[in-house]
């Protein structure tokens, strides 16, 4: 048995905003994906995987009996497979940002949920919150709290544009120029993050004035730009809104970049090479990176990896 491909995705803007209504943008990156698979002889992934969807399944059952009106599944089925062997065969690495849980969310709505919203259908912007919410509720098993949106850009494998919390609908953003310099690269830290105490140390930080002030008046207002000229295609507009919102990070930020990406991060903005930003709850995984000649960006960032997911 396996099951349909589930892509990871990138939340290019929003990253921590999109918990205090900025704008949001998330796209589906391909590279990474996984599929539910059953075996009888698991390798040793493959038996975490399968442990943790026996746990899941326990979570599932729990939910529904709390919330009946949110979701139903199969459940029977669900426990039947995974005491058959069923686990998540992924490729998307785990605490890099890129929406490891939200797939497998996906993949298990799919699979088991009864009455379920297809991508099929006309997706009004109340079964888009629909979905969100119960992809939130799910997902909230695997870190605390969750928006949603990740195994919401998963199942669609659709561009989604977040205006404000209510407000979420699928976008159609510029196509690629494949000749083009300019590209958003993810770069590997080497680091794997946690989202649970990233978002810890964030709430923390929302408990003082100034941080909060900062977040309204600088964060949102750079990210909510970013977004609207990304979206329009002002590319000018978008790198003078980005090194703003990429100084603000650095300065505002500080525990969720690794401690050794600081003087890089710096250098980006320094020089006009490119610009560093929060690729998810930081702490690790991939930082995100944008900048309009993907050669003088590579020169500057050698010896690291960098891999582009969209030119300009």
């Amino acid at each position: 048995m396996k099951g349909p491909l589930f892509y990871s995705k990138i939340l290019l803007f929003g990253e921590y905003g999109i918990i205090k209504d900025s704008k949001g943008l998330s796209i589906p990156y391909n590279f990474f994906k996984g599929a539910l698979k059953t075996s009888k002889n698991l390798s040793e992934t493959a038996v975490k995987s399968n442990e943790s969807l026996r746990a899941f399944a326990v979570y599932l059952e729990k939910m529904q009996f709390e919330n009946p009106e949110l979701v139903t599944f199969d459940l029977g089925s669900l426990k039947k497979d995974v005491a058959n062997g069923m686990y998540f065969d992924s490729s998307i690495p785990q605490g890099y940002g890129v929406g490891s849980s939200g797939a497998l969310v996906a993949a298990i709505y799919d699979k088991y949920a009864v009455e379920k919203i297809t991508v099929l259908e006309n997706l009004t912007r109340e079964k888009l919150l629909s979905l969100k919410a119960i992809f939130g509720s799910m997902e909230s098993f695997f870190h605390g709290k969750s928006s949603g949106l990740d195994p919401l850009n998963s199942y669609l494998s659709l561009p989604i544009l977040i205006n404000s919390k209510d407000n979420i609908e699928s976008a159609s953003i510029p196509s690629q120029n494949l000749e083009g310099t300019g590209a958003v690269f993810l770069l590997d830290s080497g680091i794997i993050g946690e989202t649970a105490p990233m978002v810890q140390i964030f709430m923390e930080q929302m408990k003082q004035d100034g941080f909060r002030n900062m977040l309204k008046d600088q964060f949102i207002k750079h990210t909510d730009a970013c977004v609207e000229d990304f979206i329009s295609g002002n590319i000018k507009s978008l790198f003078g809104n980005l090194k703003e919102l990429s100084n603000v990070v650095l300065d505002n930020f500080k525990p969720m970049i690794p401690a050794e990406f600081h003087k890089l991060w710096k250098n980006g903005i320094e020089t006009n090479d490119y610009y560093l930003k929060l690729c998810g709850s930081g702490g690790g995984g991939y930082i995100l990176g944008f900048t309009q000649d993907i050669n003088k960006a590579k020169k500057a960032l050698h010896g690291y990896n960098l891999e582009v997911v969209y030119n300009f």
